[in-house]
């Protein structure tokens, strides 16, 4: 998809990947919705793409609609939605079934909510663009982050479902699995007072290059424009899924090493 002229609602836009799509968004030509909690972060990154600011909680039916009726109203329909409001969740196993529904009404259904308003209208149009921020956790796992982990299995899991479902009706999907990003997530995993989030920070940040914002979308962009389904900022993550897929047990237990040598380092 050619994103000059097109119409485009980036969640979780206020910083982070999020606002670094908006930007590269506006920069191609593309008209942005910019959406997330923070009022004034919002309105600074809207102002300085030339788009409109939207705050709230991404996860709501009633803000998804207010998103996508700002879109119209100053824009026209709506051809590309950015699931990319995430949070990072507690550590272990999480300990509330209230923290467990605030990830996923965040991470997962939020995708979902937004799905069910948009994409209807892109099969009668014939075409629309859904593109959600998961995580190479949502491939492999992610040490110590029970919830973060699920969550981003399900998303990715969601994305194929929907590519899978209509993408022979026009819709178009794009999944972003990173590694480490030089985002809020990752440092405040870095510095929290609990060891379990600072293990699996630790993880991904001597996983791999530890990436900029504008890296990520740049790249995301670029494989929206091929319509590629699956976009890795980190491209050893395809290498590390091979070795999952071809011997699970084998994959498990080198996790297991790996979760043990950080602990003790």
């Amino acid at each position: 998809m050619k994103l000059s002229g097109k119409v485009a609602i980036v969640t979780g836009g206020g910083g982070g990947i999020g606002a670094a799509l908006a930007a590269g968004l506006a920069q191609q030509g593309a008209h942005v919705v910019v959406a997330d909690l923070d009022p004034v972060r919002t309105g600074q990154v809207a102002a300085a793409v030339g788009g409109i600011a939207v705050a709230g909680d991404a996860s709501r039916v009633e803000v998804l609609k207010e998103m996508i009726t700002a879109a119209e109203a100053n824009f026209g329909p709506v051809d590309l939605f950015f699931a990319n409001a995430g949070i990072g969740g507690e550590a272990g196993i999480g300990e509330s079934d209230e923290e467990w529904q605030r990830i996923l009404d965040i991470n997962l259904l939020a995708h979902i909510r937004a799905a069910r308003l948009l994409v209807p209208g892109w099969i009668e149009r014939g075409s629309g663009y859904f593109v959600s921020t998961a995580s190479a956790a949502g491939l492999l796992t992610q040490i110590a982050a029970g919830p973060y982990s699920v969550t981003k299995h399900a998303a990715v899991g969601f994305s194929e479902w929907l590519s899978v479902t209509y993408g022979d009706r026009g819709v178009r999907v794009s999944c972003i699995c990173p590694m480490g990003v030089n985002t809020a997530i990752h440092h405040n995993a870095l510095a929290a007072d609990d060891a379990a989030s600072q293990l699996g920070a630790n993880v991904v940040a001597k996983a791999g290059r530890v990436l900029e914002p504008e890296d990520v979308a740049a790249i995301t962009l670029a494989a929206i424009e091929e319509e590629t389904f699956l976009v890795l900022p980190h491209p050893e993550v395809l290498e590390y899924y091979r070795r999952k897929g071809s011997d699970y047990d084998r994959w498990l237990a080198g996790m297991r090493r790996l979760q043990h040598d950080a602990a003790r380092t």
